[in-house]
């Protein structure tokens, strides 16, 4: 224990001194110290699997791209850590598309174990955090604020965790995840990704899940959004589903949002399944989410974008009071979902609750 602390201040002392470039013997996990002013790319460039690139509290104008398999980039305070766009784009293709950090691997060898912790990510004109073809990606801590589209995204990605993230005023979704962004097509198996224990506030979605499968999205708190929860699919197999939305605090999402060629104006949507099949909706706190939009609601089934219906579906044990215009919600016709359990006042059609 004594030695491995006297070799871990060794090594820091070291990187202190010079910023970024110091390291300890070859083979060793490598820290690489970034200050405001330093380049958080260079050290990203230099780092190897297993090594962390640590930035000092400060605000970064900079785009980060990460294609290292088993990389720590995180701030040494939570938070404290601030990106935003850089005045220049030139030469940096994460810049280049709007984002704040992109961790991007390909079909055929993706990004694996790649840890994005503290950040706060703020301003990007498209997404402050955007990854693809990751394997057990985690982002942690991390604060997504402002962004034109997404806060924090992923696609073509398996057995992510994304944990203890604050996602605010984004101008589509908090946390975005899907099977791909580019084409339509049947769910793909997220291998068990994990959404759990963020904050969703300001957002025109809090979390959205299109066209994935097998899933957990449980104990994050959504309130002030145009709607809290969407899991999305369509008609072609497989279809959206065969996850777990539990145990989230879902209360006021009533900020009001414009319709979109794919969405009816948003307000007062609480969890919203359209083209979903096969997922359990239990235990959640739903509570004052009201609008007049076809989705409003606190927990609504509807019909696909494409007329996809929504079928067996358990909705059971959620606690839900005063949403509007009712505290479930099931427009669709066939009638295979399935509703007990529940404590609430008002359903549509009646008979629910």
């Amino acid at each position: 224990m004594i030695k491995r602390h006297i070799a871990f201040l060794a090594c820091t002392a070291a990187l202190v001194g010079t910023g970024v470039g110091a390291a300890p013997a070859q083979g060793a996990p490598k820290t690489y110290i970034v200050r405001p002013g330093q380049s958080i790319q260079a050290a990203v460039d230099a780092a190897h699997q297993g090594d962390t690139v640590l930035l000092l509290p400060g605000t970064y104008h900079e785009s980060v791209r990460v294609t290292t398999s088993g990389l720590t980039v995180r701030s040494r305070v939570p938070r404290a850590a601030v990106l935003r766009p850089a005045a220049t784009k030139a030469g940096n293709p994460c810049a280049q598309a709007g984002n704040g950090i992109c961790v991007e691997g390909t079909a055929s060898a993706p990004v694996e174990d790649v840890t994005i912790a503290g950040l706060t990510l703020a301003g990007f004109p498209k997404n402050g955090l955007w990854a693809s073809d990751t394997d057990r990606l985690t982002v942690r801590q991390v604060t997504a604020e402002k962004n034109g589209q997404w806060g924090i995204a992923q696609q073509r990605s398996v057995r992510g965790a994304f944990t203890y993230n604050t996602a605010r005023d984004n101008g589509d979704a908090g946390i975005f995840l899907a099977n791909t962004v580019a084409t339509e097509g049947g769910a793909t198996d997220s291998l068990g990704a994990v959404v759990a224990r963020n904050r969703l506030e300001g957002n025109r979605i809090g979390v959205t899940v299109r066209r994935l499968r097998h899933l957990t999205v449980a104990h994050n708190d959504a309130t002030g959004n145009c709607a809290a929860v969407f899991v999305v699919g369509d008609e072609t197999p497989p279809r959206a589903g065969a996850l777990t939305v539990r145990e989230n605090r879902i209360v006021a999402n009533n900020k009001y949002c414009p319709k979109t060629p794919r969405l009816p104006f948003l307000q007062g949507s609480g969890i919203v399944l359209t083209g979903a099949e096969d997922t359990l909706v239990t235990r959640n706190v739903i509570a004052y989410n009201q609008g007049t939009s076809p989705l409003s609601g606190g927990v609504v089934l509807f019909k696909s974008l494409v007329g996809a219906t929504s079928e067996r579906n358990r909705i059971t044990y959620n606690t839900l009071w005063d949403n509007s215009p009712a505290d479930l919600v099931d427009r669709e016709t066939p009638k295979t979902n399935t509703f007990e359990g529940n404590t609430c006042a008002v359903s549509e059609p009646a008979g629910l609750c």
